[in-house]
């Protein structure tokens, strides 16, 4: 997988920055528009200034939507991170390419992540859209809960591979610098936000029992909270992974992610702390198909 020079001194090869920490979520933001005011949070108030290009680094580049990848690029595992490339294509002819199928989603878990996919191509993109959403989760930043997604979405053998740098990956300074404590946790009285929320699907190619699926998706990164530096934030990005089929299922072996495509931001002012807590609290997510 190659991974381009992010603009901080990051080693393209590593899928690092000189200090560490993984550069695979990218590093530029959708900007968001802040209503005129006086509270000056950072959600509702005074427009926000610019933050660091180390805390861009930090808090969106590092971690929206997987670190997972970061031991692909420490290995020099498989991935185009083109998330473009043609193949036998996702649709019916004359079928828009991310247009609905009319398949219902499985009802299955294995564990949090959704799981009964269909062998066919339908079934490797609905698999690859549930597989960002749960890898892009505040559970990722949990060590007991990031090993069983890992271990859900995975074959073996590359779960096995990547434990390690993402353990090293998620240390205690890193979570610090998110405002979480070493387990993970947010203080109280705030709420870490992290979602990834599937646009649409290409099927890039597919062999059977093997499928390239690219993932364009928009993301939510940040603390919401009274005492918050890095408000949530929203970010678009494309992961491309790849898929074989095993006797548990469609199982990633690889993925890589770029940046965009990103849409031109809306007029609608950045809404208070309190009603992104509250949100994230009222609204769940959904397992989606394809």
């Amino acid at each position: 997988m190659s991974l381009g020079d992010d603009g901080y001194g990051g080693d393209s090869r590593s899928g690092r920055t000189d200090d560490g920490y993984s550069t695979l979520g990218g590093t530029r933001q959708t900007r968001t528009r802040f209503a005129d005011g006086t509270g000056g949070d950072g959600y509702g108030g005074s427009r926000r200034p610019a933050r660091s290009s180390r805390s861009l680094t930090m808090v969106v580049g590092v971690v929206v939507l997987l670190v997972a990848a970061i031991a692909f690029a420490n290995m020099g595992g498989g991935g185009d991170d083109s998330g473009s490339s043609g193949g036998s294509g996702g649709g019916k002819a004359g079928a828009a390419p991310t247009a609905a199928t009319g398949t219902k989603p499985v009802t299955g878990k294995n564990g949090k992540v959704p799981s009964g996919f269909a062998h066919d191509e339908q079934g490797a993109q609905s698999a690859a859209s549930n597989f960002a959403v749960a890898l892009g989760s505040v559970d990722m930043f949990k060590k007991d809960s990031r090993h069983a997604i890992v271990d859900a979405i995975y074959t073996a053998e590359a779960a096995g591979k990547l434990r390690d740098p993402q353990d090293a990956a998620y240390s205690g300074d890193f979570l610090a610098k998110l405002g979480l404590d070493a387990d993970g946790n947010a203080p109280q009285g705030s709420t870490f936000v992290s979602r990834t929320i599937p646009v649409g699907t290409k099927l890039a190619s597919y062999g059977g029992n093997t499928a390239k699926v690219a993932v364009w998706y928009t993301g939510l990164i940040g603390m919401s909270g009274p005492g918050s530096t890095d408000p949530v934030s929203t970010t678009w990005k494309t992961w491309t992974v790849e898929l074989r089929w095993t006797a548990d299922g469609w199982r990633a072996t690889s993925d890589s992610q770029k940046d965009g495509p990103a849409p031109v931001p809306g007029d609608v002012a950045a809404s208070s702390s309190d009603e992104i807590s509250k949100a994230v609290e009222e609204y769940g997510g959904f397992t989606y198909a394809r």
